[in-house]
């Protein structure tokens, strides 16, 4: 190993690598996302690229020169190709529904993702090969202990970047200081130049008037005259035209579907109200201006709150009867108890998934038909609902209209605005008579099946994928999926050596994809019963983590090793247990006590199965070889998570379980040829 001036060495080195390495990953996928719209919506693409990357460097820390150092090389390459070729509106298909318009900027998705996808495993590479190094220095438990401490700080500071909403420069300032205590002056000339021009070209993106970050986004505000409305500004997130801050009257004289939820609810006292989505505040200003006399204000996204805070001009957000509340819809209605005399969707469509490792998107718990009922549960006896948007495809304006029939028991009224791209308002009352309807503007399953339209079934919340016309794999998917596969059989051939090296680690792949179809199930049961925010996600993956942590150190200091079928049947029995347990069971708790009970189901099964996973990797005579088969198989398990888009996330267990299973019979006839072959 290189030495000199500030490297780090020991325990150190590796805790910062391994900090550095996911800290690194978290920021391509905030940053990437923000640029290049598919991202915002493949953002796994990343993680998989990343779990193939550092298997790869895994694999050549044991090969002479080291590439880490060259780290700075690919991200430049990686930013220089998304800034040149940046994607800012993607078009939808007819069965899945991106929620953008159809007017694609830069190249098409099918050349834009397997170069991106290439680029970044590339870099990831040698940020493996930079922690594979330094995991090579200890016996196996101790190097995994190291890195999971590492990666813990990883995933806090990353979460600190987020929590201050720090501009995209910050994160490869990060990386350049950690670069510079692990290499000191070995670090090349050219990486050096290199890490300084990626941080002057986020500088840059930095400095373009009102570019701001949050938590989610890349946040974008511009002012706008248009002749017919007059002055007003414009915020597009990553890219995407999100919400327009402009007076109540010139919102209504420009979109008039805004006051249709009023006019259906004739005689509504307007006592008090919700509004989800309640974004820069022109839905609230709109709801005080027809005399509401109190309001919770729920917007999941503090940036996009403060922006209306600061220059909505009917100041909604000063009014002393409005309640501001930083927080996932779905989690505002399970947390309290209060009736409103009217709750509004307020257009609370995202733009990006909730992270790397699932389907969600920030809004898909709040359209499930349970979510329906407890906005239902939440109405006064004279109360209304109602959602609007652009709905962009009439199956999913009659999947939602039909999600409000069952679940309210009578038609909705329906008021479309079929010019403009699907624009509906959809409103119901609690009773039939508490919402009025204009002539020819309610919604009829019979009539809507009699125009040979479709009315898909309800989002559920084991399947919360609102946008997902049938229970399918798209095929966009599919061919992502075999790209990936495709490039990284060739990349472990490639740089990895023979498959041979890891022949003998087939139960750790197998391992690999059931941890993170694992990780997936934590991700969203925590999504659903405490919200789909920044924070939830991240405190979410450093529990994962801690639970490892903890079987790391159980087995490290026992004397006597715990027996394997005993670890065996308390993993098997707790994926039972929460396979039995459905998340719905959960939600009507109160929160301490549906915390605790959480954290038992989607943390027992991640902390049995790393004693698994610990008891057979401390043997092994080639960890780094040992660790990459287990990221590949991390990589596999990512691919099979759009399995939950046919099967729904409770059948992720089983899959799980399967996969444990395989692991467990390929480890016991592995370890019988090692004990004939000694």
């Amino acid at each position: 190993m290189l030495r000199g001036q500030r490297v780090l060495s020991g325990r150190l080195r590796l805790i910062v690598a391994s900090a550095l390495m996911l800290f690194v990953q978290l920021a391509l996928i905030r940053w990437c996302g923000a640029n290049l719209v598919h991202l915002s919506y493949f953002s796994n693409l990343i993680l998989l690229a990343s779990f193939l990357g550092i298997g790869l460097g895994f694999l050549r820390s044991r090969k002479p020169g080291d590439i880490g150092r060259f780290v700075p090389v690919g991200l430049l390459i990686l930013v220089a190709f998304i800034m040149v070729f940046p994607a800012k509106i993607e078009g939808s298909s007819t069965d899945l529904i991106f929620f953008t318009e159809v007017r694609p900027t830069g190249l098409p998705t099918w050349v834009s993702l397997p170069l991106v996808f290439i680029v970044i495993a590339a870099t990831m590479t040698g940020f493996g090969e930079i922690t594979g190094r330094a995991f090579r220095e200890f016996k196996a438990l101790d190097a995994y202990r190291w890195d999971i401490i590492g990666s813990i700080l990883g995933t806090l500071s990353f979460t600190l970047v987020a929590f201050l909403r720090a501009p995209s420069w910050v994160w490869p300032i990060v990386t350049l200081i950690a670069l510079w205590a692990l290499y000191g002056v070995n670090l090349p000339v050219i990486s050096r130049v290199a890490m300084v021009l990626v941080v002057g070209v986020l500088v840059f993106e930095s400095m373009v008037a009102g570019v701001s970050w949050s938590p989610y986004y890349k946040v974008t505000t511009a002012d706008y005259v248009d002749p017919n409305v007059g002055e007003f500004t414009t915020i597009n997130v990553n890219g995407i035209p999100h919400q327009n801050v402009m007076d109540v009257q010139q919102r209504l004289k420009a979109e008039p579907l805004y006051e249709r939820p009023y006019q259906r609810a004739v005689g509504n006292p307007l006592g008090n109200v919700l509004i989800v989505g309640a974004g820069t505040g022109t839905d609230v200003a709109l709801a005080l201006s027809k005399g509401a006399q109190h309001i919770d204000a729920v917007e999941i996204d503090p940036r996009i709150q403060q922006i209306g805070s600061q220059i909505n001009p009917n100041k909604p957000y000063a009014d002393p009867r409005v309640d501001v509340h930083i927080n996932d819809g779905r989690a505002f209605l399970s947390g309290n108890s209060d009736k409103y005399d009217l709750i509004l969707f307020a257009l609370p469509d995202s733009l990006t998934l909730v992270s790397g490792a699932s389907q969600l998107r920030l809004e898909s718990y709040l359209f499930t038909r349970e979510s329906i009922t407890a906005a239902r549960d939440h109405l006064t006896d004279a109360g209304v609902f109602a959602m609007y948007n652009y709905y962009r495809e009439p199956w999913l304006v009659n999947r939602l209209a039909g999600t409000l029939d069952e679940v309210f028991g009578h038609q909705p009224c329906l008021d479309e605005f079929t010019a403009v791209q699907s624009l509906a308002v959809i409103s119901v009352g609690k009773s039939a008579e508490n919402a009025v309807c204009a002539q020819g503007a309610v919604w009829d399953r019979a009539a809507v099946a009699a125009a040979g339209q479709e009315t898909p079934v309800p989002a559920v919340d084991d399947r919360p994928f609102l946008y997902l016309k049938e229970r399918s794999i798209p095929s966009l998917y599919l061919i992502v999926i075999a790209l990936i596969l495709g490039v990284s059989l060739l990349g472990v051939r490639i740089f990895g050596g023979p498959l041979r090296n890891m022949r003998g680690y087939g139960d750790l792949f197998f391992m690999g994809i059931a941890f993170l179809l694992l990780e997936t199930r934590s991700i969203t049961t925590f999504a659903l019963l405490f919200g789909t925010t920044w924070l939830v996600n991240a405190l979410v993956f450093t529990g994962v983590l801690l639970a490892v942590l903890a079987a790391i150190e159980i087995t490290q200091r026992r004397k006597v090793p715990i027996p394997r079928p005993v670890i065996l049947v308390a993993l098997f029995g707790s994926l039972l247990v929460a396979f039995l347990v459905p998340n719905s069971a959960l939600l009507g708790l109160a929160v301490p006590l549906r915390l605790v009970l959480a954290i038992l189901l989607a943390f027992t099964p991640v902390f049995c199965a790393n004693l698994l996973f610990t008891s057979r990797f401390k043997d092994a005579a080639n960890p780094t070889a040992a660790f990459a088969a287990n990221l590949f198989g991390a990589m596999i398990g990512g691919c099979l998570e759009y399995l939950s888009l046919v099967l729904g996330y409770q059948w992720l267990l089983v899959v799980a379980a399967g996969m444990y299973l395989i692991a467990v019979l390929v480890g016991q006839r592995q370890m019988s040829r090692s004990k004939v072959t000694v």
